[in-house]
């Protein structure tokens, strides 16, 4: 399902979103701003990751992931999946 947002922008800002469009690199005024919100999501998702990544450099000490490291950890996420899952 599609909806409709209407935005207003000063009018350089809009002669640049018809300047990228006529360029050939979108469709229409809609995909521009569709591939930017994507883009930003994207963003935001890396952004998260980076600091998921340096609270986990930050939390103790390193462990080895051995194979057994690595074995108690999926049976770990197994055994969380299964109590949500009711099973």
């Amino acid at each position: 399902m599609t909806a409709t947002m209407n935005i207003s922008l000063p009018e350089a800002l809009r002669d640049h979103v018809h300047q990228r469009v006529a360029e050939g690199g979108f469709a229409n005024v809609s995909d521009y701003v569709r591939a930017l919100i994507r883009e930003d999501r994207e963003r935001q998702a890396k952004a998260k990751l980076e600091l998921m990544l340096i609270e986990g450099v930050r939390s103790g000490e390193p462990e080895e992931a051995s194979g057994a490291y690595w074995d108690a950890l999926k049976d770990e996420i197994q055994g969380a999946v299964s109590k949500t899952s009711g099973q």
